[in-house]
């Protein structure tokens, strides 16, 4: 099993250094692991001025599954847009046709505290996002800035392909029928028709999953639901910008961003598996960033790439053994508990493992 490790910029080397912890753990217990060090955003531009190297890109192909830590940093912002590190995750999401993002949001029941809504509101809460990766506005042509009337005219597209909704809506339905085989679809079918398409495409889609209950829902209102009544929700399918903004607004009911993994697949299960948080450059180097994320996502990737569900469970029970001892990172520490750094909770998830 050949992983590439991409540890990335920021907190991503410290984060992503506990999760190689994990598996290597792993690997003593008769578990074959092959990793291999690339470099991907910031520090691939440091490098070699390319977000995304020739050398990344090939072992990206040749690897069965990827880890990576997080991309970017405020230092790159006045670089051309094409160079700055964000292009590079962007860039080998297209190449692998990485197109289905899984980011599932639980929260324990040891970390309802940690969240600002009331715990009857949230308790129990498991939400899992769908969100289509290589399409809509972020991929969408043409782009760009230009002069027009005398004054600058920013513009993106918004495009997506029946064939691109296609395959996003069987990958969320087959989810939905291991659950709870209830499927809400977000989209802005009122004022936009590349949404109108996607709700026509996920209603056909429909008709070969009649066991699974859809619902629709516009974007605005989904916000405004996922903290109004979020346990209303099992399984959400939505595009690749809402998916983004909704996933970062889902993961603050858990408590801290810092818990939850992600799960980016192509048709065939090979994955790049990441926390779904940045690089928080305010607090790298400091050993406060929270690995529990990224050791989630360590589970995601037996699970669906490589399909060792009793490893991935594994390594999940450890984590709840943590946070029932009490543990805690910065980001979700309450008056009460043990506050301790990313190395630290590397021990105890390894302690328990």
């Amino acid at each position: 099993m050949k992983i590439a490790v991409l540890p990335g910029d920021g907190i991503g080397p410290e984060i992503v250094a506990q999760a190689v912890r994990v598996l290597e753990v792993l690997t003593s217990d008769g578990m074959k692991f092959e990793l291999e060090t690339a470099l991907l955003g910031g520090c691939a531009v440091d490098a070699t001025g390319n977000p995304f190297p020739e050398e990344t890109r090939k072992l990206a192909i040749e690897a069965d599954a990827l880890l990576l830590g997080a991309v970017g940093g405020s230092q790159y912002d006045e670089l051309p847009r094409e160079k700055r590190p964000e292009r590079g995750l962007l860039s080998i999401r297209k190449d692998l046709n990485l197109f289905a993002n899984l980011r599932p949001v639980m929260l324990y029941s040891e970390l309802e505290d940690a969240s600002t809504l009331k715990p009857e509101v949230i308790s129990g809460l498991d939400i899992l996002i769908i969100r289509e990766l290589t399409g809509d506005i972020y991929f969408g042509e043409p782009r760009g800035i230009k002069l027009h009337d005398d004054q600058r005219l920013g513009f993106n597209t918004m495009i997506y392909s029946e064939a691109e909704i296609y395959r996003i809506a069987h990958v969320a339905f087959r989810v939905a029928r291991k659950r709870n085989k209830k499927l809400c679809s977000v989209d802005k079918m009122n004022v936009l028709e590349c949404s109108q398409l996607w709700r026509d495409v996920v209603i056909e889609v429909s008709q070969e999953y009649r066991d699974v209950e859809l619902s629709h829902m516009l974007v605005d209102n989904a916000a405004m639901q996922l903290v109004l009544e979020p346990k209303q929700f099992d399984v959400i399918v939505t595009g690749n910008m809402f998916g983004d903004i909704l996933s970062d607004e889902a993961s603050m009911l858990t408590g801290s961003i810092g818990m939850l993994p992600s799960a980016s697949l192509d048709d065939k299960n090979k994955g790049l598996y990441e926390p779904i948080h940045g690089s928080a450059p305010d607090i790298a180097g400091k050993n406060i960033a929270n690995p529990l994320a990224t050791i989630l996502s360590v589970a995601m990737m037996l699970r669906y790439t490589f399909n060792h569900e009793e490893a991935a469970v594994r390594i999940e029970n450890s984590v709840k053994k943590v946070l029932a001892q009490n543990y805690r990172t910065r980001d979700i520490c309450e008056p009460g508990m043990k506050e301790i750094g990313t190395a630290e909770m590397g021990d105890a998830v390894l302690k328990n493992l």
